[in-house]
């Protein structure tokens, strides 16, 4: 059976880890893997639109010396003209690697039950593991560690982004303060506090929900932050979603409550004065575009992982 990613979760701290530090190392010396991938295809499928995700698994499949597939499912969705089960296996016999960009989780999900080969979430409702991942990396190059600090989260928290954070500071025995308003439609989801509490069994991590954000930012190593108009938001929530997540609009009061050395990080796309003011995410702090690279290097790692080459 392949190994598949659908969630940070779905591997192990110490695996974690691993992929992490071959990000590093394939950063450092991207010419020794020009050929790790040769002959092999990735099959990209996007419901969902992306600069950042599309960019980064193109070119890193090309430089491991692969070949990827950009297809778009948006205007012919999964299970529609065929179903998900027919579409996995017979993508298997042609590539080596599938990632999907889709709405629903539950789509990802089948693709992986049928496909044999591994199948990459490149973003659902419920994961967004390649950016965690790569978030994570950014974080031990520049704190030297991935232990023994507090990530602080602000606004939406009924997203993706959020609960990979969750799971991974709860597989790393991290604390973690979610800071989001008192309202189901922005929190995050019960299945989601159910796995981190029990991932926080084994290691001690502290992640908990606030609904206060410069409480959140007390102590606070990692301030993190995501889009308040994520794609598939219609336009005539803006108003309303503006409203109820200024309160925790990450502002220099807001990095001035954490601690001196604390970083400032969002995944992008960013909207000055929305979810950041322009001082915070153009500011000394900030390591937002050092993020925004990693993706880069830590797919590279993902594929090769996942294909077994180290």
């Amino acid at each position: 059976m392949p190994r598949h990613l659908l969630k940070v979760s779905d591997f192990s701290k110490e695996e974690c880890e691993k992929v992490i530090n071959r990000a590093i190392e394939i950063k450092k010396n991207s010419k020794n893997y020009s050929s790790a991938l040769e002959g092999e295809t990735l099959l990209m499928l996007f419901e969902k639109p992306s600069l950042r995700t599309r960019i980064s698994f193109e070119t890193g499949m090309q430089q491991l010396g692969g070949h990827a597939i950009f297809y778009s499912i948006k205007d012919s969705p999964l299970g529609k003209k065929e179903n998900i089960s027919d579409t996995a296996k017979v993508a298997s016999r042609f590539v080596n690697l599938i990632s999907a960009r889709v709405y629903k989780r539950k789509d990802v999900r089948d693709l992986a039950k049928y496909a044999d080969v591994p199948v990459i979430n490149m973003l659902d409702d419920f994961a967004h593991p390649c950016q965690i991942l790569g978030d994570f990396q950014t974080i031990k190059e520049k704190m030297g560690r991935l232990d023994n600090f507090k990530l602080s989260y602000f606004g939406d928290a009924y997203n993706n982004v959020t609960y990979d954070l969750m799971r991974m500071c709860a597989i790393f025995g991290l604390r973690m303060d979610v800071a989001c308003p008192k309202n189901p439609e922005y929190s995050p989801e019960q299945i989601v506090l159910d796995e981190v509490s029990e991932l926080s069994k084994d290691t001690g991590a502290e992640v908990n929900v606030v609904h206060d954000a410069l409480e959140a930012a007390q102590d606070s190593d990692v301030l993190y932050t995501d889009s308040w108009m994520s794609y598939g938001i219609p336009e005539s929530e803006e108003k309303d979603r503006k409203k109820a997540f200024m309160p925790y609009q990450v502002t220099s009061s807001i990095i001035g409550a954490a601690k001196s050395d604390a970083v400032f990080m969002n995944c992008l796309p960013a909207m000055r004065e929305y979810e950041q003011t322009a001082e915070v995410i153009d500011g000394s702090q900030s390591i937002v575009f050092d993020q925004a690279e990693n993706r880069l290097h830590i797919q590279k790692a993902i594929m090769l992982f996942l294909r077994d080459k180290f």
